[in-house]
């Protein structure tokens, strides 16, 4: 009964966090990110409810990290993933190296008392970046897509690269001993162990699910189960032959985003799924902040007392200790996205290329959006209460408080700082695929009125009242010609449709048949790579609403 209670306590809290943001937003005009309410609201519980959760590490990273990954993986725009792998790959796994070397050095020097193998476990967990965060930063504000597409790619590969980094820093810790040779050798099979599983995993089910919709009409409600079901299965099958279930979650998502493109599910399904997936997100990292705000208390304590470890009697120390890792993070990316573009621009020169220069103001600007957020957070709650020897870990109250600091500051950091970058930025200007945009709805409509057209023909044959069929038939196609005279939908020609859709059972087959083949083409472009994947969702979004309404009238 108390678990459930605190369960119940969480998601009232997660929603009382929004709220308040909300209106902190729309009537203070004050724009504060939604995961510094959410801990403010957790250490109020701790502070006057008493809420008092025990943490368990491995339980704490099964239950949010394989899904949050997941549903990162699927959402991640292919398009962009591909067209800027190279610089993505850079930030993802380079720069992950880069921050864990250099970082873990510098916090066991700043820190004597913290262990080099638990300061590289911090840098490395440190390392992933939170898009979220910066896409509500930025919502009101004009970003560059493309700067966009390289974080969320960036954010996707870092959160398995940090989390597994972190995983032999923590081994180590536990072990103390370390091995370079033994270690590439383990992150050989880890990581394609993890990648393979998770790729497996997630086409065998999905092609099991798709084959049992097929023949016997899945509920809605199970498919979604289903959806739910892979991340855990990849994850815990990685975990079960010592892979990487982070890595396997990742790639069951990605994998989840490609099988989609040839899914036969209904409209309504994908829509429900839709609303299930966002809702779950929204609930799990709004419930890992509300943790970090319960536990932050505690957490302060123990941290204060390892800084007295040091040397130091005031427990002020701890915030000036974030304010430099910080300082130092952010210097460390600075220079990894200069030194980058810089060498990308010189092997592009050389071949010959007109390139963009970019100034000061996008290289910081893509500093500062290295935001920390869920990832981290829920990677550091996951560090062992104790060694192999059954002693405590060694400072992880500090490691965590240390970790918190980062995100909170990265969060206020990013909210004060991306507005004054990214306003005025000049930077060129995006190829428009408004003409790639009405081919497609072209071919779709086209494809749309010869559906209608065959299905009119097919309902007509030995029928005493074919009438019916053929003027249900014309008036559907009458609407499709009028879009491709214009390429947009007429409101009047819709809503004459959407009552004769009411009132004719014929109608709502037919529209029904050319959603159906305006589906298969926007599919077909997509996966063919000849529409914008973005544009290809919108559109593929705007059908499965209107056969949702005409499935439920």
């Amino acid at each position: 009964m108390e678990a459930v209670m605190i369960v119940l306590i969480l998601l009232m809290a997660v929603v009382v966090g929004h709220i308040i943001t909300l209106f902190v937003t729309r009537f203070l005009q004050i724009a504060i990110p939604t995961p510094l309410i959410q801990i403010a609201v957790g250490a109020a519980l701790a502070a006057f409810g008493g809420l008092g959760v025990a943490l368990q590490p491995e339980l704490f990273m099964l239950l949010f990290l394989p899904p949050l990954l997941f549903a990162d993986g699927w959402s991640i725009p292919k398009e962009g993933l591909i067209r800027d792998r190279w610089t993505i790959l850079e930030m993802a796994l380079f720069l992950v190296v880069f921050t864990v070397i250099f970082g873990g050095y510098f916090m066991h020097w700043l820190i004597p008392a913290m262990p080099l193998a638990v300061a590289f476990a911090l840098a490395a967990i440190m390392s992933p970046t939170d898009p979220v965060a910066v896409s509500a930063i930025t919502a009101k504000i004009s970003v560059p897509k493309r700067l966009l597409h390289i974080l969320e790619g960036e954010s996707l590969l870092n959160d398995a690269s940090g989390l597994v980094s972190m995983r032999f820093a923590v081994a180590a810790a536990m072990t103390g001993s370390f091995s370079l040779i033994a270690a590439f050798g383990t992150f050989l099979w880890t990581a394609l162990a993890g990648l393979i599983i998770g790729a497996a995993t997630t086409f065998i089910i999905a092609r099991a699910a798709s084959w049992l919709f097929a023949r016997f009409q899945l509920e809605a409600g199970s498919q979604i189960i289903i959806s739910l079901l892979i991340p855990f299965i990849a994850y815990l099958l990685a975990e079960h032959v010592e892979a990487s279930g982070i890595l396997a979650s990742v790639a069951a998502g990605i994998m989840m985003s490609f099988m989609e493109d040839y899914a036969q599910n209904a409209a309504t399904t994908r829509m429900r799924r839709l609303a299930v997936w966002n809702t779950l997100q929204f609930v799990a990292n709004g419930i890992i902040f509300v943790l970090l705000g319960e536990q932050l208390p505690e957490i302060i304590s123990g941290a204060a007392n390892i800084v007295r470890d040091t040397g130091h009697q005031n427990p002020l120390w701890l915030l000036v200790y974030v304010a430099i890792i910080y300082a130092v993070l952010i210097l460390l990316r600075f220079i990894w996205v200069w030194v980058s573009l810089r060498f990308t621009m010189f092997n592009a020169t050389r071949r010959g290329i007109q390139t963009f220069n970019p100034g000061w103001k996008l290289v910081a600007a893509t500093s500062f959006a290295g935001v920390r957020g869920t990832v981290t957070l829920a990677g550091v709650l996951t560090l062992p209460l104790f060694l192999a020897n059954g002693q405590p870990f060694p400072v992880r109250d500090l490691a965590i408080f240390l970790a918190a600091g980062v995100i909170v500051l990265s969060l206020i950091a990013a909210s004060i700082a991306l507005p004054f970058l990214l306003c005025d930025l000049k930077l060129p200007q995006e190829a428009s695929s408004r003409k790639e945009e009405e081919t497609a709805q072209a071919a779709a409509y086209e494809a749309a009125i010869q559906a209608v057209e065959k299905e009119t023909h097919n309902l007509c044959q030995g029928q005493s009242d074919a009438d019916i069929y053929t003027n249900a038939g014309a008036h559907i196609m009458q609407i499709y010609r009028d879009r491709l005279t214009s390429l947009s939908a007429d409101n009047d020609s819709e809503e004459k449709a959407q009552r004769h859709e009411q009132d004719s059972k014929v109608e709502r087959l037919l529209r029904l048949r050319a959603l159906e083949a305006e589906r298969h083409i926007y599919y077909d472009y997509k996966r063919r790579r000849l529409l914008p994947e973005e544009s290809a969702d919108k559109f593929l979004h705007a059908v499965d609403l209107m056969e949702a309404q005409l499935s439920t009238s």
